[in-house]
Parts: structure tokens; C-alpha cells; sequence
């Protein structure tokens, strides 16, 4: 068991400087993952090292992939081809990280031997059923936990079926896991969303040589197919910054008087970027400059400008383009002046904590006024920073802990998190980047 470590975030100056944001996370899952299923080798540069990545990293050398580390973000993947992983020796553990178990979950669904996985205390209260049930129609068998839970063993089949399949919530994980089996079916693969996810696995399947199509279906309905068993063909893969990562950053100058900070070489790419636009209608002063391509995604440099906010509806459809940005929108909110109301957020619910819980939870300590239901949030912002002087309990949820941090630097008395230890999954080095800039994150102790 690792023992936790408490942080304190003081109220802060301002901040100011140029920063790069850490490699986009769920570019890097799919670099490695991708890798590991083409012939040939596969250069990756900018790679996120969290402990997220770090896990499929793992995971994939015990099924066979050749994968070394050549120096900082610089990784070698040597491929099997697609199906031609090997039965690991042991239970695969991907810790924190659900993109990692349900993408693994459709690869070894079309690999014919039996596999188990698990987690952390986290990942194995989330379900998994939404994962299981299209890859059960493609011919994989499960053996889970009571609800659908991990440690879980999956058999792959042999003999795959290609399906079509509608999802019954946006989600790009179980998207991803349906293609990604898909690739060793004869025929073709699609799967029907209600509303775009985003649209990561898509773009690199291409890159490494897959036939993808997408089909605008109408009523905002999108079709993703892909051909199965083509040669994926090692590619080079430059891994932009991650926009999940980069909000943290971006909400803090926008929050914080006086600010003006840059990051760099952030994915832009429009089924990620709901939080930016929100920010701008509740009247942050953000620019967007240096637009370039990278591995097949667009890329920006990131400017944010400390500006008076004020509070917006944001509607349910813009959920899927900002579904990991709620906890750090929540932060802007409660500095903002009037109500910011946010719907469509049942997913919350399942992800490393209830973050819905957690968000309304912490904020109401942190002495902001909120109202929480089902699936929205309401925050009721005063236009002054929030008393703070609250000890947040995190829950192994590396969102929740970055989110309240950034607070604290805008709040009057501070505000701590019982354990800075979840970050790591995602933001390596988070404190430190941020104290860089101006922000007073340090060992948890009296404000």
C-alpha cells in the first residue's frame, strides 16, 4: 500500500510563464496498443510516462510486444501483427486505468487463449459490462465479478464476428475496444454513435495503415467502421499535449488576478475541445495560436489571460468533447459570477470516483453554493474566490485532486487534498510545473 501524500495549495500571485503540458494520455495508450498489433517498429516521441501508461506498457510486454524505453518520451514498440499476441504467464494488473483495461479488453477478445485482469481498489469497483456486451457478440466469453467488475478473465475467440453495433452512451473506450476487435474480423467492423466521441482511435488506426471510414448518419448520429485484418505497418507517432491535462493550467490563469500563461503544443483536436469553448462563453480570455498537425491530430500553442467569468449553461451534447474537463470547469465555476449549470453528466458517475459526488461534495465544503442531481450540477458562483480552508478527500482520482488544488490557489484560506499520489497516473510533476508558474503547492499542513 502506498501511503498518502497530503498537499496544500495557498493562495497564490499570479502566474505567469511557458509550459508544456504532458503527453495526451489517450494518445499514448493507443500509440502503444497500435504498435504492439503492427508488423515492423513503431518510434513513439512525446509519450506520457504516468503510471497509467506505464501499465499498458506492462501489460503488453507480457503479451508478447517488444517495447523499450529509449530515453525520455522516446519508445521503441516492436509489433506481432494483428492476433499474434501471446497468452501472458500472469494476471495482467493495469492499475488505475480503465482506457487500459477496456482497450486491452477488445484486443484479447479476438486473441484465442484466456487472459485475467485487474486493477486497483478503484478500477475494480467500475463496470465493465458496456465493454463486455458488444465483444460477447464478436465471440468472446467473460468471467467477471459480481456486476460486471474486475478481476475479470476473457477468452477470445478464434473465430470473430464482425458486428454493428449502437452504443447506448457516448463513450470512445467502448468504441475503441469494438474496432479494435474488429481489426481481426473478416468483413467489416461499425459501430453507431448517438452523439461524436472523440475520435483518437479513428485517426491513428489510419496512421498505421487500417481502412477507417465515418459516415454522418444525421440527427448528429456518426458511423465508424473499419476493415478487418489488414497489415498494420509500424508508423511514427508524435504524441501532442494532453488538453485534459493542459485545462488544469489553463483554468488556474484564468481564475487567478493578474495571470497570463502558455502552453504549448496542446491536441486540439474539436471532439476533445468542449472545455475551451465553454470557457470563452463564460468569458475567459483564451487564444489559440501556431495551428499544425502531429501524428494526425491538430495541434496549438495555448494562451490564457486571467479574465472577469461569468456563469454559462452547459448543454448535455458537449459532454462527450469534455467529459474528463467537469471537476476543473467546476473550479472555474465556483470564481465565476452567477450560475453555472451543467448537464448530461450521468457519466460522472462511473468513472475513478463518483466524480459528480465528489465535485459537488468538495466544493460545498470549500463554502461555494451548489446543487447537485442525477446527471447536473449546478454551481452558484459569487464572483469572489471561495473561503477554501477545507481538507479534500480524493478518492484515488487524479481529476478531483488536480481540480481543488487549482482552487486553492484562487481561494482566500487554501485548500488541501488528503493524497497527491493519483496524479501521477496522469500529470507527473504536477506540483512542480505549477509552483513554476507562481502557485504555492506544498506539504499539507495550517493554511
Amino acid at each position: 500500500m502506498n501511503t498518502p501524500h497530503p498537499l496544500l495549495s495557498r493562495p497564490a500571485g499570479a502566474l505567469n510563464g511557458l509550459v508544456a503540458a504532458p503527453g495526451d494520455k489517450s494518445i499514448s495508450h493507443r500509440a502503444l496498443m497500435f504498435g504492439a498489433l503492427a508488423v515492423g517498429e513503431t518510434q513513439i516521441e512525446g509519450l506520457l510516462e504516468g503510471e497509467d501508461v506505464i501499465a499498458t506498457a506492462r501489460a503488453l510486454r507480457a503479451l508478447g510486444a517488444g517495447i523499450e524505453r529509449l530515453g525520455e518520451g522516446t519508445w521503441r514498440v516492436s509489433g506481432r501483427g494483428v492476433g499474434g499476441l501471446i497468452e501472458p504467464g500472469d494476471v495482467l494488473d493495469l492499475g488505475n486505468s480503465g482506457t487500459s483495461a477496456r482497450l486491452l479488453m477488445g484486443i484479447l477478445a479476438t486473441h484465442p487463449f484466456t487472459t485475467l485482469i485487474t486493477g486497483d481498489a478503484s478500477l475494480r469497483r467500475r463496470p465493465m459490462n458496456r465493454v463486455m456486451d458488444p465483444l460477447m457478440r464478436i465471440g468472446a466469453v467473460f468471467a467477471p465479478r459480481e456486476g460486471g467488475r474486475m478481476p475479470l478473465a476473457i477468452t477470445g475467440t478464434a473465430e470473430p464476428v464482425p458486428i454493428e453495433y449502437t452504443l447506448p452512451v457516448p463513450s470512445a473506450q467502448v468504441k475503441s475496444a469494438i474496432l479494435l476487435a474488429g481489426l481481426a474480423a473478416p468483413g467489416r467492423t461499425s459501430v453507431i454513435e448517438r452523439e461524436p466521441s472523440r475520435d483518437h482511435s479513428e485517426r491513428m488506426l489510419r496512421h498505421f495503415g487500417a481502412e477507417v471510414t465515418i459516415e454522418d448518419l444525421g440527427d448528429g448520429r456518426r458511423l465508424a467502421s473499419v476493415v478487418g485484418q489488414p497489415e498494420l505497418r509500424g508508423a511514427k507517432v508524435g504524441v501532442p499535449g494532453d488538453i485534459s491535462s493542459a485545462a488544469f493550467v489553463v483554468v488556474a490563469a484564468a481564475i487567478v488576478p493578474g495571470s497570463r500563461v502558455t502552453v504549448r503544443g496542446v491536441g486540439v483536436n474539436p471532439l476533445r475541445s468542449g472545455l475551451i469553448e465553454t470557457l470563452r462563453e463564460m468569458g475567459a480570455n483564451i487564444a489559440l495560436a501556431g495551428l499544425r498537425e502531429q501524428g494526425g491530430e491538430p495541434v496549438a500553442d495555448i494562451t490564457c489571460i486571467h479574465a472577469a467569468l461569468k456563469g454559462v449553461d452547459v448543454p448535455a451534447e458537449r459532454a462527450p468533447r469534455m467529459i474528463d474537463e467537469y471537476p476543473i470547469l467546476a473550479a472555474a465555476a465556483a470564481c465565476a459570477e452567477g450560475t453555472t449549470r451543467m448537464h448530461g453528466l450521468r457519466e460522472l458517475r462511473v468513472k475513478e470516483s463518483d466524480r459528480l459526488a465528489a465535485i459537488a461534495r468538495g466544493l460545498a465544503a470549500a463554502g461555494v453554493k451548489i446543487e447537485e442531481g442525477e446527471d447536473w450540477l449546478a454551481v452558484h458562483g459569487t464572483g469572489a474566490p471561495p473561503k477554501g480552508d477545507v481538507r479534500i478527500a480524493v478518492n484515488l482520482d487524479h481529476r478531483i485532486a488536480m481540480a481543488f488544488l487549482v482552487l486553492g490557489a484562487a481561494s482566500r484560506k487554501g485548500i488541501s487534498v488528503d493524497d497527491a499520489q493519483p496524479i501521477e497516473t496522469s500529470f507527473p510533476g504536477f506540483a512542480a510545473l505549477m509552483n513554476g508558474l507562481g502557485a504555492r503547492i506544498g506539504e499539507s499542513g495550517p493554511p
